[in-house]
């Protein structure tokens, strides 16, 4: 088989495509693979990992037009098309080489970053959202003479977000993303909604929503569901976000019949 990577650096006019030959074994993911092609034929082939290091997610790459991790991505299975997504299309996944699914496995940069070398991008601007949204966990009581007990549903539906591990796949998969680079994106969204629904926050209620109340934020998804597909964590931001517009709906209807209520 063919690894083939996209290659980019500073001072290339445009980006070019180089294909590796290796024999993949049963097991070997998309990662391996590039350790390997780094060690056997190139050792400027630059990419980012922090497998092993306690921090999951950062090998997150654009592997067969659809972001995943390359830790968890294997080759012989991507291959037998075994592990096809469908999602819905957008620029960053239509322009690419002539390659065969069958034959090779493509490997790109994650989409709407900027590239900084080969498959690193620089994840500023995706932190940059979710510095934006202040997910800060602020307790109704900062020093409690109790441990704050938590109902098992809570905690399960909490988790569903907690477990987000930041390697931006679904920001690379959002269409809305690439089109709008202000966008706050679902990783950052979902992330505070988390905060929304906790039941150890300090009352704060809809008024945490309100920090992403704004075009570029909950109002700005348009429902492509790529982010909920894509995320090895299984974390739905998409349900975070209809539920964030239907908090907020709710509550302005109801500040509106207050209005309208008081004025007759």
């Amino acid at each position: 088989m063919k690894l083939v990577v996209r290659r980019f650096h500073d001072g290339m006019a445009s980006p070019r495509y180089d294909g590796f030959e290796l024999e993949p074994r049963p097991g070997m993911t998309v990662l391996e693979a590039l350790f390997w092609c780094q060690e056997t034929f190139d050792d400027s082939l630059a990419f980012h990992y922090s497998c092993r290091g306690a921090v999951c997610g950062t090998c997150a790459m654009l592997i067969n037009k659809v972001p995943r991790l390359a830790c968890r991505s294997q080759l012989l299975p991507l291959l037998k098309g075994q592990l096809e997504v469908s999602i819905a299309p957008y620029p960053a996944i239509g322009e690419t080489v002539p390659w065969n699914p069958q034959e090779a496995v493509l490997v790109e940069p994650l989409p709407h970053l900027p590239v900084i070398r080969d498959l690193i991008v620089d994840m500023r601007p995706f932190f940059s959202f979710y510095r934006y949204v202040e997910p800060v966990f602020r307790p109704q009581n900062a020093n409690p003479e109790e441990e704050r007990l938590m109902d098992p549903a809570a905690v399960r539906t909490l988790e569903l977000y907690t477990n987000c591990i930041l390697c931006a796949a679904c920001h690379g998969a959002c269409p809305v993303s690439g089109q709008n680079p202000h966008y706050l994106g679902p990783a950052a969204l979902a992330k505070l909604y988390r905060f929304h629904i906790d039941p150890r926050e300090d009352g704060r209620g809809v008024a945490i929503l309100r920090r992403a109340d704004v075009q570029d934020g909950w109002w700005g998804c348009e429902m492509y569901g790529n982010c909920t597909i894509v995320c090895p964590k299984g974390v739905p931001p998409r349900t975070a976000i209809a539920k964030a517009v239907s908090a907020l709906r709710h509550t302005q209807e109801k500040s509106d019949r207050r209005q309208n209520n008081a004025n007759e």
